[in-house]
């Protein structure tokens, strides 16, 4: 299955933020909308993503004053990216090998959506229910 799929199936709604917005500020979207990361943009440039990990690490290295910092502290600058004809087994290698659980989906060097490690975990088991059930099928048929 390929990333355009998945994208189709699940929309391609992706929450951005600014690289000047505040850490806690960050926290309380990601917690609001339910995700577990935001892509940082400056214009219609990613220039970063920043994970409730990353929060967390900030929060632990410097205390709750971290919060009113602007987020481009903590960020990811070095972003791994995805495109539209990716498989599902390539993005999970990927993102084991980098311990990573979010990609931006570019295409043409625009933002296009975003896909988690759930997202393509959630597709894989499918395949893979689906690709059982056509054996069973195949051996109950004699």
């Amino acid at each position: 299955m390929l990333v355009s799929q998945i994208l189709k199936d699940k929309g391609d709604l992706v929450f951005t933020a600014g690289p000047g917005e505040t850490i806690g500020g960050i926290a309380a979207l990601l917690h609001s909308r339910r995700v577990g990361a935001m892509i940082v943009v400056d214009g219609e440039t990613v220039v970063g993503i920043v994970s409730e990990r990353d929060i967390v690490r900030m929060v632990a290295e410097e205390g709750a004053g971290a919060l009113g910092r602007a987020v481009d502290v903590c960020m990811t600058r070095d972003v791994v990216f995805a495109t539209m004809d990716e498989t599902v087994d390539a993005l999970l290698s990927r993102m084991t090998g980098r311990r990573i659980r979010h990609l931006p989906v570019m295409r043409d060097d625009r933002l296009v959506g975003i896909v988690s490690i759930g997202d393509l975990v959630k597709h894989k088991i499918s395949e893979i229910e689906a690709e059982a059930d056509g054996l069973k099928a195949y051996i109950a048929a004699g």
